[in-house]
């Protein structure tokens, strides 16, 4: 693929035109070298219509907004992680708290001996 990209990339914009009088005056035949003048003036080498720059700009565009959205919802969960970071920081250190202080700081870790009024207060499951 490379050596076809660098050859693309050495040859000129406009291929170079021909000089249909020194062919004249060379090629003996008579006409010959009219008709391939008519023959290559009436030559015309077929591009293939774009389809897929329309497809690929849209996808783009739906990736922009994608995209978008994204650093958004990023921006909220980073704002939610900042509030839950000061809320660490303002918090008694774990060496100093009492179970009262945990089960405050952090409502999960509560045993519901009401529930579960058995050891391990919890449903196995959750263990």
């Amino acid at each position: 693929m490379p050596l076809l990209l660098s050859k693309l990339a050495s040859l000129p914009e406009k291929p170079v035109t021909i000089d249909w009088s020194y062919y004249r005056k060379t090629i003996a035949k008579a006409g010959m070298v009219d008709e391939f003048e008519k023959k290559f003036a009436a030559l015309t080498v077929p591009e293939p219509v774009d389809t897929q720059t329309a497809k690929i700009n849209t996808q783009e565009q739906e990736a922009n907004k994608s995209a978008a959205a994204y650093i958004e919802a990023s921006k909220a969960r980073i704002s939610q992680y900042e509030k839950e970071l000061g809320k660490f920081k303002s918090m008694i250190p774990f060496d100093q708290m009492t179970t009262e202080d945990l089960n405050e700081a952090f409502p999960e870790t509560k045993l519901d001996k009401e529930k579960y009024p058995y050891w391990p207060h919890k449903p196995i499951a959750e263990l």
